[in-house]
């Protein structure tokens, strides 16, 4: 027997456990023949992923599926993709939810997904769910995962903020719960977060109609690179602020280097690139949410390339290059985003003016900057 068109697969993720199982049940009720996967990874402890399959009536199946290699999220990986096959052979699932367990980033799925069940499945749509009450407390909080009982591996080290923002910022669509405990700062930190979501109350008739809206997981991935990132724009609204630093001069090393813990706590969230002057031709990422900053090397500039290079590079990233071009510097920038409730704006611009080259500082040209104090090796060496 033939089997039939792709089965549509829509991905519902985030912290907020109470929040993503009610958009979930709302999907459940409101999309006929829909089921939910969920991989269970609490007793990961203990060797095993628990796999549970359910509908708008309650639990259709369980199973459990081993560890690999000490990783949860690596059995979470490899046991995704059968499982949805097998509801798209049944011909009875007209919408596959997969819920994730909550430290799972939707990214990393999103990609196993549409790398491996181009066949039988179509990813639809990426949500996340929110508890508007919860961004600032989850953003704000820079515990390791595995201090909060939410480590996917013995060896995860990411932090309970920067984990949260990726969840939300990967996401086009949010699915909110409406939260007696959210106020109108809540909520302006959440759009500012991410100005280009579309929100839907979890549980509507409109996030069921989102679930089928098409997902571009090229876009997607853009869109998180730093390189390309759309990042936020300037934003003043119920106490909370985003404010966007773009300047066309390096940082001094060593001054920076000794900025960052101010930096870091200046702001619930802050991100973009960023260029040193010792590394002129590396572009360097900025992530930092709960005060852990997150500094990485994605690789050369385009203005470091040699012409016959840029044939090879992505459209969207010769775009966002053209951008910032500078007729001496080409797209070597400083462009980061700082948002936050009770932003001081002054006192970040002033602090990270004071980390670039001065005049003279700049007039000496590259080669003298490449001799100045290599402050970030030990960040960037040991990543």
């Amino acid at each position: 027997m033939e089997r039939q068109a792709r089965l549509p697969v829509v991905i519902v993720g985030g912290l907020h456990s109470a929040a993503r199982k009610e958009a979930v049940d709302g999907l459940l009720r409101t999309v006929p023949g829909s089921a939910a996967l969920h991989h269970d990874l609490s007793a990961a402890a203990d060797g095993t992923v628990l796999r549970l399959v359910r509908d708008a009536s309650g639990e259709l199946s369980r199973g459990v599926t081993p560890l690999i290699n000490d990783c949860a999220c690596c059995a979470l990986r490899e046991d995704l993709v059968p499982e949805l096959e097998r509801l798209a052979d049944s011909g009875l699932t007209r919408l596959a939810v997969v819920e994730l367990w909550d430290s799972v980033e939707p990214k990393a799925m999103a990609e196993v997904i549409a790398a491996h069940g181009a066949g039988a499945l179509e990813l639809t749509n990426v949500i996340t769910a929110v508890d508007p009450a919860l961004v600032l407390p989850c953003i704000g909080n820079g515990d390791d995962l595995a201090e909060a009982g939410l480590a996917a591996a013995a060896t995860d080290q990411r932090t309970v903020g920067d984990t949260w923002a990726r969840q939300l910022e990967y996401a086009p669509v949010l699915a909110v719960v409406d939260s007696d405990q959210a106020d109108d700062e809540d909520r302006a930190l959440l759009t500012q977060l991410h100005p280009t979501a579309r929100q839907a109350p979890a549980g509507s008739a409109e996030l069921a109609q989102l679930a089928f809206a098409g997902f571009d997981i090229e876009a997607a991935a853009a869109a998180q690179h730093p390189a390309c990132a759309l990042l936020p724009q300037d934003a003043d609204e119920a106490g909370v602020a985003t404010f966007v630093w773009h300047r066309a001069r390096p940082f001094h090393p060593e001054r920076l280097y000794q900025a960052l813990e101010d930096l870091c706590c200046a702001a619930a969230r802050s991100r973009g690139r960023f260029w040193l002057a010792d590394r002129p031709d590396t572009l360097l990422a900025w992530d930092c949410a709960g005060g852990a900053l997150c500094v990485e090397s994605t690789g050369p500039w385009l203005a470091a390339l040699p012409d016959a290079a840029w044939e090879m590079v992505p459209p969207v990233r010769r775009a966002a290059a053209a951008l910032d071009w500078h007729d001496e510097h080409g797209d070597r920038c400083q462009h980061l985003v700082f948002t936050s409730p009770g932003l001081d704006r002054d006192n970040i611009e002033q602090l990270l003016d004071s980390c670039l080259l001065t005049d003279t500082e700049y007039a000496a040209g590259r080669e003298v900057w490449k001799r100045l104090p290599r402050a970030f090796d030990a960040l960037l060496d040991a990543a």
